[in-house]
């Protein structure tokens, strides 16, 4: 089976940066039409005008109802169907810890990136019953799945994304529907600089910084891109994952394989002079 999504249509949230324009530019690639779904309408209508035909901007807030249902919509009189969702849309969500916590911004995080999913995966669903079967995608995190990855309201909706990925396969198989998630690494997006109140020369030299550490945080020493994401996605939206549902793929770059000192050698030559040290030290008191 091949990659391809030929005569395939597809509905993208988040679509006009980071890793839903690098999916958008794979799945046009492999021969779909996009929706693509953002709130970033200059860059969203950038996006449009360079694949004529092939992808219409819609603006879509994921944080309304009306608007997911819309986008969904819109794909089928646009383009005659949906038969792909990626339900990418997110950012970072409130990063209080759970002492500082406020309701509101609980919900917040929880309405932007766990609610959105479900809500758009019930307006995906009658369009791709139509079309006989489909295949949605959502954007998880490590972060749903080890403590320490994100902040607490934002891990907790990425678990949730897990285990809503497979309450929906579940529920959807019997209409040729596959659900899975993808969880992504530290990935170099602008998420982590997303802020409108974040001066432009904090955010340049955040992105710098952190290019140039992201390659020693895992044990694959390469930065994390918005490619390795997209690939990912189309991976699972094609033909080729015709067998897989129901699950989360981990395209971290080994950060989740075990602690660090199982993989940094740094990390392991330490260990050892600590161990070498403690062994001499015993033997130098039992002389």
């Amino acid at each position: 089976m091949t990659q391809s999504l030929q005569g395939k249509i597809a509905v993208i949230t988040g679509a006009a940066s980071g890793i839903g324009k690098a999916s958008v530019e794979r799945f046009v690639e492999a021969g779909a039409h996009v929706l693509a779904a953002d709130i970033q309408d200059e860059a969203g209508k950038a996006l449009e005008a360079a694949h004529p035909g092939k992808v219409r901007y819609q603006r879509c807030d994921v944080m309304s109802e009306d608007d997911i249902a819309v986008a969904m919509e819109i794909a089928n009189t646009t383009f005659g169907g949906l038969d792909i969702l990626f339900n990418n849309a997110g950012s970072g969500g409130s990063p209080a810890s759970l002492e500082e916590m406020t309701g509101e911004a609980w919900d917040y995080s929880q309405d932007l990136l766990l609610r959105s999913v479900a809500l758009g995966m019930r307006y995906a669903l009658p369009y791709m019953k139509a079309r006989g079967g489909g295949a949605i995608v959502n954007t998880a995190s490590v972060a749903g799945l080890s403590a320490g990855m994100g902040p607490p309201a934002y891990s907790a909706a990425k678990a949730g994304v897990i285990q809503l990925t497979r309450v929906a396969a579940a529920e959807f198989a019997k209409y040729d529907v596959r659900v899975n998630a993808i969880c992504p690494g530290l990935i170099l997006t602008g998420i982590f600089t997303a802020s409108p109140e974040m001066p432009s020369q904090i955010k340049a030299a955040v992105q710098t910084a952190m290019r140039g550490t992201a390659p020693a945080a895992q044990p694959v020493r390469k930065a994390g891109e918005a490619d390795d994401i997209a690939q990912t996605a189309l991976f699972l939206a094609s033909p080729a994952a015709a067998f897989i549902t129901g699950t989360h793929i981990l395209v971290d770059g080994g950060m989740l394989v075990g602690p660090r000192h199982s993989w940094d050698p740094v990390e392991q030559e330490q260990r050892q002079k600590a161990r070498e040290k403690m062994w001499a030290g015993a033997a130098a008191e039992s002389a």
